[in-house]
Parts: structure tokens; sequence; C-alpha cells
């Protein structure tokens, strides 16, 4: 016998037999509204007293809601960026809520709702003869009841922490058995004492399941029918609530769904969704006959057709457009900081995010925003045929760390699908380190030689303190961390630019001129300076500091890059980056947000000697195509990596920080270089300036920039050092303690000397100079050569050695008492052993002996004679 044609008696006998002797009886006793059902003796006051000792107080725990991530337009109010959750849910208070909606849930599923203690026996008994029989499946249970049970599911599933667990919380929540059914009467029992009808009709409402992750009337309302709950028409109302029953079933998003009557014909026209209209159809007859509608609303709503205007949630950061990976470093923040690292099965952050209904105010700027976004896209191709092109642009706030702008060349999906199709998308934030967007960094290049000029200045050199910064292999370097470097490292230079201090250095970006600066401190130092202004590998690994990473070899974060200039133009101060300014829980608590912290980098007065040698890279120097021409002064540092295959523009007004990278996405042998391309918008290398340039005129604009500190007298001051005596070395020699004592050298001409020939005959200049000077080193032609002593000789024999020594003589005589002197040399000039070449002129003095002396052998002479 089928079900259908079953008897009253045998459905009572059904009805008795799945009741029995369980605890449903005595639920039904202790309601003392059904006696004639109850079953006599020891097994009733049995059930009574289960039921008596079940809990009674239901905890009802905050519902799970999507959180929302806001940034600020420019006239300040917010602009959603995009929401985050595992069930989407808004929680509104009653009077956002449509009476229809209210009337039609009444109607629909509890008709007897106000009158009844919790507990629908009519409709429970109704439910149970229908199922038993047959006719239907019905549940039976009472609008509060079906609150116990979502809050029961809400519960169970948000208090587990693994996925396992929350399918077994769930099913827990909705096991089909009698025991389930006798807790949630108890539960109904107890809630309606304790709150009122329309208390529990709101809660109702806002936990209901309306299909898929959809839940509660306020996003069923903007899902469905992108409209509020508070202002669902009749008709829309009443279809919401058709979907509370089977929220699979009834849904509105899957018109061609066979179980929702897809291709169902009514007088020769489809109906569409026609099992949910069927079931709204069905509530507004009993809002008409409970007479919450009149008969001209009823009318009128049953001839809509059930028509959906499908809006799809924020769900996740594509969403929100070019923001989309600012969005994603927040929702990693979030996941990250509120991280509780001893919970190794759940992540608290995500959670919190997924199911807490936050408001994240963000520290976005949309102004900034939206013009580094344009002025990427206007330079740079999502794609490029030639090589895989990425560029970032990303703003801070000195002072504060507040994150303003975050942008790159790629349309931002999480779905693998997409990301195979093109790689015009991505999912990796180059903006950030690793553990915020799956980025590995890049090589900054000359940017990275600010930290070198820090600790230059740091450790009391001046800006204008010359040192050979000639290109020359590099052997020696001190490096107290981790052992000194002994070999040979030759940086090429860009150009044949020489700088030989640390303003030119700075301002037109020569390796060599770094190289040499960094050869006089500690790598260990700079290493250390480095780390102090925010610096570390994008990857996680340790920070290292080879000669190579004074020009910046390290893969680093722009948003690290950006934090450590916003440092410089903060004056030495930098601050870590910072996402949001606010969060606030769905109760309108309070959540603390991370805090940016700010250290002392380097002290003031050397971050104003950094600045002013920054600033001059604008002045004709290296960033002088990043100009913007508002007034506003910008220090800045230019870098480009080897064969040009990242460019970097990175700079700072007092106000605003920008970093540009414009470079290849990967690495290995398809790399181009970007000084061998043109994009649409000009030149390949030139693309970052275009970028900074336009980012930076908004922000000068918006948010104006105060002069730069003039740097201290000190900081200008010429050092002045020995230079080394290598007369008589060879040239080798002399090169080589010349460059050990920190000048440059520079072979000179050949000069008269009396070293030998190709020997250093002296330097010039000589004595004292400023370390890193230009020294030039003459070389003797050995043309020159000690006069003879011809003091004692008699004339003839004296005239007779100079001339055959080479030297012309000059004969001049002088009186002389002593008849000794007499026809004597007494004296020459030069003197003996002086240097003179051949054909110089050398006077000696013969003695003659005057009146009243005695005649002096072999006569005499009385003028002068010249050989």
């Amino acid at each position: 016998m089928s079900a259908q044609n079953r008897t009253m008696s045998d459905a009572a006998a059904g009805i008795l037999g799945f009741v029995g002797m369980s605890a449903l009886a005595g639920v039904l006793v202790t309601a003392a509204v059904t006696p004639a059902l109850a079953v006599t003796g020891m097994a009733a006051n049995n059930s009574i007293n289960m039921f008596e000792n079940l809990p009674a107080y239901l905890r009802i725990g905050a519902l799970s809601e999507k959180t929302d991530i806001y940034a600020t337009r420019s006239d300040g109010s917010e602009a959603l960026l995009a929401s985050f959750f595992d069930e989407n849910r808004e929680e509104v208070a009653w009077d956002a809520i449509s009476q229809y909606a209210k009337d039609a849930a009444v109607a629909g599923e509890d008709p007897r709702f106000y009158e009844h203690g919790g507990i629908d026996i009519q409709g429970t008994v109704r439910g149970a003869v229908s199922t038993v029989t047959g006719r239907d499946v019905q549940g039976g249970s009472s609008i509060t009841q079906q609150y116990v049970k979502n809050v029961l599911i809400n519960n169970g599933v948000n208090a587990a922490q693994t996925e396992e667990e929350k399918d077994a919380a769930y099913a827990e929540a909705t096991e089909v058995s009698a025991e389930r059914k006798l807790k949630e009467m108890r539960y109904a029992i107890a809630l309606e004492k304790e709150s009122s009808k329309d208390e529990i009709l709101l809660g109702y409402l806002n936990i209901a399941a309306f299909g898929g992750r959809v839940y509660g009337i306020e996003s069923a309302a903007s899902y469905y029918f992108d409209t509020s709950a508070k202002d669902l028409t009749l008709s829309q109302a009443a279809s919401l609530i058709a979907i509370v029953n089977h929220p699979e079933k009834f849904r509105l998003d899957r018109p061609d769904s066979e179980e929702n009557g897809a291709g169902t014909v009514v007088d020769g026209e489809t109906v569409p969704y026609a099992a949910n209209k069927q079931r709204r159809d069905y509530i507004i007859d009993e809002m008409l006959e409970y007479g919450k509608i009149t008969q001209e609303e009823h009318d009128a709503a049953i001839a809509e057709p059930v028509a959906p205007s499908i809006t799809e949630p924020s769900t996740g950061c594509q969403t929100a457009g070019g923001s989309a990976y600012f969005c994603d470093y927040v929702a990693n923040v979030i996941r990250s900081e509120y991280d509780d690292p001893e919970t190794e099965d759940v992540n608290e952050g995500s959670v919190l995010l997924q199911q807490r209904g936050l408001k994240i105010y963000t520290t976005l700027d949309l102004d900034l925003q939206n013009r580094a976004e344009t002025a990427i896209a206007e330079n740079i191709p999502f794609s490029d045929p030639r090589f895989d092109v990425g560029s970032v642009a990303v703003s801070v706030e000195p002072g504060t760390g507040r994150i303003l702008a975050m942008a790159q060349n790629k349309k931002y999906s999480a779905d693998p699908e997409v990301l195979e199709t093109s790689n015009e998308y991505s999912a990796v934030n180059y903006s950030t380190d690793y553990d915020y967007g799956g980025s590995s960094g890049f090589q900054p290049g000359s940017t990275y030689k600010v930290w070198t000029l820090a600790e230059w200045l740091n450790e009391g050199h001046s800006l204008l303190e010359t040192f050979n910064g000639s290109k020359r292999a590099f052997t020696q370097f001190t490096n107290s961390c981790d052992g000194d470097f002994v070999g040979s490292y030759e940086p090429n230079n860009d150009d044949s630019t020489r700088a030989n201090n640390a303003v030119e250095a700075t301002k037109w970006s020569v390796n060599s001129s770094f190289m040499a600066m960094a050869q006089q401190m500690d790598l260990c130092n700079i290493k250390k300076t480095a780390q102090a202004f925010g610096m570390h590998r994008a990857d996680g690994g340790e920070l290292q500091m080879n000669p190579s990473d004074v020009l910046g070899t390290q893969e680093i974060a722009p948003l690290t890059m950006v934090a450590g200039f916003a440092g410089i133009a903060n004056d030495g101060k930098t601050c870590t980056p910072i996402a949001i300014d606010k969060i606030v829980a769905s109760d309108g608590e309070e959540i603390a947000p991370p805090k940016s912290t700010c250290t002392q980098s380097v002290p003031a007065d050397v971050a104003y000697a950094m600045q002013y040698a920054m600033q001059q890279t604008f002045a004709g120097g290296t960033a002088s195509q990043s100009e913007t021409y508002s007034g506003v002064p910008h220090i800045g540092k230019t870098g480009t990596t080897d064969y040009a295959f990242d460019t970097w523009m990175n700079g700072a007004s007092k106000e605003v920080a920008t970093a540009v990278w414009v470079g290849n996405v990967t690495g290995g042998d398809n790399r181009t270089s970007l000084r061998s391309i043109d994009f649409a918008s000009g030149y390949g290398a030139s693309a970052r300036h275009r970028i900074w340039s336009a980012i930076m005129t908004v922000a000068d604009n918006k948010y104006g920039g105060g002069a730069f500190t003039e740097p201290k007298a000190e900081f200008f001051k010429q050092v002045l050092v020995d230079i080394p005596n290598v007369t008589g070395l060879s040239v080798d020699a002399a090169k080589q303690a010349i460059e050990a004592a920190g000048f440059q050298f520079e072979q000179g001409p050949e000069v008269d000397s009396d070293q030998p020939k190709g020997m250093v005959a002296g330097t010039d200049p000589s004595g004292q100079a400023g370390r890193g000077s230009l020294i030039r080193v003459l070389i003797s032609n050995g043309n020159v050569s000690g006069v003879p002593d011809v003091r004692g000789m008699d004339r003839d024999s004296a005239e007779s050695t100079l001339k055959d020594a080479g030297f012309k003589v000059q004969v001049r005589e002088e009186d002389t008492t002593d008849p000794n002197q007499d026809g004597v040399v007494i004296s020459q000039s030069p003197d003996a052993g002086a240097s003179a070449k051949s054909g110089d002129r050398v006077t000696i003095v013969v003695g003659k002996l005057s009146v009243g002396g005695g005649t002096p052998p072999g006569g005499g002479n009385d003028g002068s004679n010249e050989g």
C-alpha cells in the first residue's frame, strides 16, 4: 500500500510509532497541550524528567558577517573596495526590514508565531502527519525553533577550527533525530521567556539561509533584487521568504535549475523560477488570509513574475579594480597580524576577516591611487609579447608610514583558471614582501646607494670630502659581520662621468665613486644603517652586504624602499608602513589596527646632508626627467640594474614619498633591457620618470611640501691628508702607494731630474691634498746630475772638470790675502752635489792674492773668463 493511500488510523499508528516512548512525547506532555496523545505511566514521567534536565539557556553567538574594506575619496567620504565573508550576511535592525518581509515570514513559516510559547503543537502534529502519510515533507518547526536551530549551527561552525570540525558541527546541529528536536524545543520555550517575539523574528531574519553563501534578509535583498531589506516589495519579500523554506531549491540565481521549475510553461508562457513562484504565491495567499495585505496588493503581487536582479557581492579583492593589490595587502595584514602562532590549525586573522563583520578603514588616498593607476596604464602595458613586463608605484606618507597608493600593471585575480589565460593577470603583489603578496622583490639598483651615503655621513665624512672615484678594481673591503672581502671587484660606470665627492657621486650615480666610499668604511656598518631604515629582503632571507650590494643587488620590495626614502624625507626618522587607520567590529567596538613604529635611523643632521645630496639629482642629475615643476622641493635617487633589466625612480617631498619600479617580472634568459625598447608612451628606460612625475604632481598639488633643512657647515668641510713621498720609486710602486692613501693616480710628463730615467721625479701637488684628489706623478728623463765639487782645485783643473761634466763655466776672481788661496777655487754655484742639467752654467770663484801679499807661483791673471 502506497503512502498516499494510507488510512488515518494507519497514520495515527505511524505517528505514535514515531513519537512512541521518545522525548517528543515528554515535550507534548510538558507543554500540557496534547494529553490525548501522551503515553501514560512511568514512560511519560521519564520523558518529562528528560526534558526538564535539558539545558534551557541558549547562548546566541555572534553571527558570521562580511567584512568591508574602505578607501577615502577626495571629499572625505568612504568608498567600498571589497568584502570578505564565509557567509554573506549583514545584520540590520528591526526598522531596516520591510514589514512585508516580516509578515511574509510569519504567514509562510509560522502563522501562530505571535500566539504560541515557542512550539506550535498544531503545526508540529500537522507536519508529522504530513510526513508520515507521505503527502509532503514538513518540518513543523516554529520560527523560534528554526531560529534556535540556526543559532546552534552558527555556534558550532564558528567555534570549529578546521573544515573537518565545521562539517562535524553542522552535521550535529542538523541531525535528524528526536533528541535534537527535543533540545530545540527546550531552547525555544526558554528563549520565548527571555526575548520578545519581535526580537526573535529579527534574529531569525538576520540568521536565515537564502541559498549559497547568502545569509540574512539584508544580503538576500541586495544579492537577489539589488535593493535593501527595508525597500523590499511584497512580491520580492515573499520570494525571499520562499527561499528560506528550501534554500538550494528555491534560490533565484540558477535560472536553469529544473528543481526550481526551469522550463515550466503555463498558458503557453514560460514561467521563470516556477517552483519559487509557487511557494511565493502560497505565502502571499497566506498573508491575505491573515489580513496582512489587501486584496489589491495580493492580486498585483501574484501577477508579477519572479524577476531577480542578481548583484554579485564584493567577494575578495578582485572587485576592488585597480586598488585590488592594496586590498590584497590589507587582507594579508589582517591574516598575519591577528593570527596566534600557537594555534597551528586555525588562522585567527582569517576568521576575523571572514566572519566578524569588520569595517576596515584604510589609508588609501583615492586621488593618488587613481593617478598611480592611470600613470602606469598610460606608460606600461599589462602584457608585452617581448617580455613579462612589470611595473609598480607605491606612495607613503613620511612621518606616519600611511600607504597612500599602491598600483601595478596587472589585473588582479586569484582564480587559477583566469591566471592561466594571460600574464595580464596576476595574484602576486609586486609591491610587497613574499609573506604579504607572494613577491620575492626586485634588485633596487642604484637607489640602494643612499644607505652608503647615509653611513658615509654618519661616520663623520663630509659631502665635499674628496676621494678617488675613478673606475678601477677594488680589492679589499672591511666586513666585521661576515669577514673581510679579499678579491677583485670592478663595477662598470654608466658613462665617463667622474665624481670625487659624495654630492657628485649621488647626483650622477657613479658606481666607482660609491665603491670608493664603501672601501673606506665597514660593509657591516653600511648594512646596519640600511636595516635602520627598514631594509630587509622580500623573501624573508637574511640581508647580505657584499661589495656588489652597495650597488643594490639584494631583492627588496618597493614598499620597503619607499618607506626608507620617506624616512630620509622625515629627517632620518623612518616609520614602518601601515595600511589601516581604523577597524570597527560589528558591535561598534573598535579593534586596534597595526601601528606604525617610527625609529630615528640616523641623526637629523645626517639626514639633512643626505637630503642636500639627493636634491642635486633633480638639479641636472639623473632624476631631472622626474621634475614636476610644481615648486615643491624633492629628494630622489634613480636606479638601473645590470643590463637595465630593472629601472627605478624613488623620491619624496616632505609630505609624500613615491617609489616606481619598471622591469622584468621574471628572471632567466628571456629578460629584456629597457634601454633596447620603446613603449607606446616613449623610451622604455625613462618610463619610470614619466610615471613618477605624474603621481608626484598630484601629490604636490594636494599635500604641498616645505623646504628641506640646510646641512651644517661641518658637512661641507674639506679634509687634507699627507701625499706620500714617491720620489725615486718606479711608476707602478708610486701608483700603488698613492691609491692606497686614497688619492687618484695620474701619470704625468717626463721632467728633468737627477733620478734615473723612467723613475719618479716627484708629484704635483706635493705635501697635502684632499683625500681622493688627483695626484700627477712626474717621471725623470735622466737629464739632471749632481754638480762636481771643484773647491780647492786650481782654476784650470776646475774648469776642465766642470766642462767634462757637461756644464758651462764662468770664472770670477776675488781678492785674498791668503797665499794658499791664490789661483784656487774658493767657492762654487750651484753648490757641489746640487742638481743641474747638462749645459747649465756653474760659476767658480778663484782667489787672487792682493797687493802686499806674496807673489803667487806662475804669475797672475786679473780678469774673468767663461768657457
